[in-house]
């Protein structure tokens, strides 16, 4: 059985691990990221796969898979644009080729994280899905007829940055409403932040959990508190499950997916969340009542982008 190696290059970690063709990971291993040197991240790369081919003595390595955050060229060669990497129109095909003297395969983050639950999580028992994750921003993969939808140039699939309210919320990109403003982790914070300022009675008991200050709210406090029982954080997930909900429906019009995969770290409180994401689905979807309902699933896969970005390596 042949063997691949996935890589997740983050902002803040790199992970790393060998992956048979059946999606099963033999052996994995992390470290931090240098994430402002690109000559560092490749060398740090090459030290985690020259680790793991150690623990996997006597089997060939046939290629490796990379993924991260950012905009991926066609050719799956380039980095054109990374928010949270110092890589500009960086070629890291050809760096971590001539670093790992392999066969190397680069992705999105995202949509490596699709292909992952469609092989192997998820989606695997579907042929069409769209992946959304819900993290600090919100970011997405799309399979139609088993086959990744990367686009004309390699950018497709960044549907966070579908615009939901005209004149909204600044977005990161610049653009006024997109989904991501009001659908990520990130809006999730900054809307339970303003909500416990205007709200002190009904968020005591998130305020308390931060110890008074309303600033030092995060996500994980939400979803731990709504897990509890406190209403206010039930609502934040609510909320947050409602825009989600109204961004899928947009995007059924256009892809019509059979399964809406969402994971990310959000996607940890689980129902709370999904439970919101498919009323709020039901109620924008087009002809509603006329056609078949789609499925919400959380995500299945813990390393899904790892696992995902290596089978891609597998079918390079």
């Amino acid at each position: 059985m042949s063997l691949t190696i996935g890589v997740d290059i983050g902002g803040t970690k790199i992970a790393a691990g060998v992956v048979t063709e059946t999606g099963e990971v033999l052996a994995s291993d992390r470290t931090s990221s240098p994430a402002t040197d690109p000559a560092e991240i490749v060398r740090t790369i090459g030290e985690l796969v020259r680790e793991l081919r150690s623990r996997v003595p006597g089997r060939e390595i046939e290629a490796v898979g990379a993924s991260a955050a950012g905009f991926v060229d066609k050719s799956r060669s380039v980095l054109v644009f990374a928010p949270n990497l110092a890589w500009r129109d960086e070629p890291l095909k050809e760096h971590l080729q001539k670093e790992l003297g392999l066969p190397v395969v680069v992705e999105n983050d995202a949509n490596a994280a699709a292909w992952g639950e469609f092989r192997f999580g998820a989606g695997e028992d579907v042929d069409s899905l769209l992946m959304l994750t819900i993290g600090t921003g919100v970011g997405g993969g799309i399979v139609l007829d088993g086959e990744l939808v990367r686009g004309g140039f390699g950018m497709g699939a960044e549907v966070g940055h579908l615009a939901m309210v005209p004149d909204g919320v600044r977005c990161g990109c610049g653009n006024l409403g997109c989904l991501e403003s009001y659908a990520s982790g990130s809006a999730l914070v900054r809307v339970t932040r303003e909500l416990a300022l205007a709200r002190p009675d009904e968020s005591q008991a998130l305020v308390e959990r931060a110890g008074g200050d309303p600033a030092r709210i995060d996500g994980r406090m939400v979803t731990e508190l709504a897990q509890q029982g406190d209403a206010f954080s039930v609502g934040r997930l609510a909320e947050l499950g409602h825009w989600i909900g109204r961004g899928i429906a947009s995007l059924t019009a256009v892809l019509d997916p059979e399964v809406v995969v969402v994971g990310g770290g959000v996607a940890e409180a689980g129902d709370l969340l999904l439970d919101p994401v498919r009323d709020s689905f039901a109620r924008h979807v087009t002809a509603r009542g006329h056609r078949p309902m789609l499925q919400v699933r959380g995500a299945a896969l813990s390393q899904a982008g790892l696992v995902g970005v290596a089978d891609l390596a597998h079918h390079r």
